[in-house]
């Protein structure tokens, strides 16, 4: 999973993104310092391969993983080249998901590239810039499709319809996510690797002392959020900076004292996997403990297929247990005595928790 985070310069998108990193991308008082996008992996937290490693007495434990790339501020004209606006936008086609980070805290000290904190202008600049990008690339399809129309090919028909209710939609000024799509219209628009048709988290980035207050600015970013039916989250990254320097074995009480519950990198990992509609499964065993992220929906030779090929081409049938079943046997065999590891074939869907026993033939 590759989540770009974006957002209008000294936003708080480099301090937030080294504080869920750890990556030590430069962050300063001025537009333009990320030049080149910093990425950052880290582990999607799961508590459960820790309980299943001391059950297995494994040799190594393995996180899913998310990539973090924080993008080049964006300003008005980026769609024409202003600023980093090209490279801005090649970046941002290149992830899963956007992280967009919207300032709803005042400081005197943050010069703010606009000269004042206002989230719904900070929202609309930058959506308008991929808009205008967006239009751009849809009527240049355009202009192919209606020559390739003329063939009388019914799927060049298809693309065609469909470009022109896009076309529509981005004159209105709309992203195109708010559009209601079929199914087939939503497959062959993945194809054209638009960039407001991806998924969003919109970020409030709030201070410190607003964290468990009533922040206007930060309701206003929810309200919009819902009205595009995007994710929302409230994150201060000042906050965020201080736990990632905690000592790691400190940092959840500091997040308790603060009345979070998780830290925003969790917070934030939970909603990106509903967002994308992505679970994880598990495989255990003496050398390695392990989590596979899949999307929902997925069929057991295609999970075993994220494993290694081969287990998707010799598949067989998966040997699954639920992990609280699994947990509260004490184990496989303890599960298997008690009836409750199933044998299931190629068309089983597989669920978040499973923990899974591929058999294969190559």
């Amino acid at each position: 999973m590759k989540l770009g985070v974006v957002g209008l310069p000294n936003v708080g998108k480099s301090t937030l993104f080294n504080a869920i990193t750890e990556a030590g991308a430069e962050a300063q008082n001025y537009p333009f310092c990320t030049i080149e996008p910093n990425v950052g992996v880290v582990a999607v937290p799961d508590e459960r391969l820790y309980v299943l490693g001391k059950m297995y007495n494994t040799k190594k434990i393995t996180h899913a993983i998310v990539e973090f790339v924080d993008i080049a501020g964006l300003v008005k004209g980026a769609s024409h080249g202003e600023g980093l606006g090209n490279k801005f936008l090649s970046h941002i086609r290149e992830v899963d998901a956007i992280v967009h980070v919207v300032r709803c805290f005042k400081s005197a000290d943050i010069i703010h590239v606009e000269g004042s904190v206002d989230p719904r202008r900070d929202i609309d600049t930058i959506n308008l810039e991929l808009i205008l990008s967006d239009l751009e690339s849809v009527q240049k399809r355009l202009a192919k499709a209606e020559h390739y129309v003329k063939t009388g090919e019914k799927r060049y028909r298809e693309e065609y319809d469909l470009l022109k209710k896009l076309q529509a939609c981005l004159e209105n000024g709309k992203s195109l996510r708010t559009l209601e799509l079929s199914d087939d219209e939503k497959e062959l628009e993945k194809t054209f690797f638009l960039l407001t048709s991806k998924p969003v988290i919109y970020c409030a980035n709030i201070d410190e002392n607003d964290i468990g207050a009533d922040n206007p600015l930060a309701r206003e970013v929810e309200a919009f959020a819902k009205s595009e039916n995007a994710e929302f989250i409230e994150i201060s990254a000042g906050v965020e900076a201080e736990i990632a320097s905690l000592p790691k074995e400190e940092r959840q009480d500091y997040i308790d004292g603060l009345g979070l519950g998780a830290s925003g990198l969790d917070r934030m990992i939970e909603k990106c996997y509903d967002l994308l509609g992505l679970i994880s499964y598990l495989t255990a065993g003496e050398k390695e403990v392990r989590a596979w992220t899949i999307e929902k929906g997925t069929k057991a030779p295609q999970a075993a297929g994220k494993i290694h090929t081969d287990f998707e081409k010799g598949f067989i049938r998966a040997e699954i247990v639920n992990y609280g079943d699994l947990v509260a046997c004490g184990g496989f065999n303890g599960a298997k005595e008690k009836g409750l590891v199933r044998s299931e074939g190629k068309e089983y869907v597989v669920k978040d928790g499973d923990v899974v026993l591929f058999r294969f033939n190559v």
